[in-house]
């Protein structure tokens, strides 16, 4: 499964939820919260948001 990281608008990188949790530093579990329907709610534009690819 890929996902896409974006903080607000801007793109930051493009990966696996294992690859992405070591790129910034949080674990697999973390990059999956980031890509569900209640963390993209509970965001005001400036936290990490993740976009599932596939």
């Amino acid at each position: 499964m890929t996902f896409a990281i974006y903080k607000g608008e801007k793109f930051l990188d493009e990966g696996t939820a294992e690859e992405l949790a070591e790129r910034f530093g949080v674990t697999p579990k973390t990059i999956r919260w980031w890509a569900t329907p209640t963390s993209h709610k509970r965001d005001k534009g400036n936290r990490k948001t993740a976009v599932r690819l596939d």
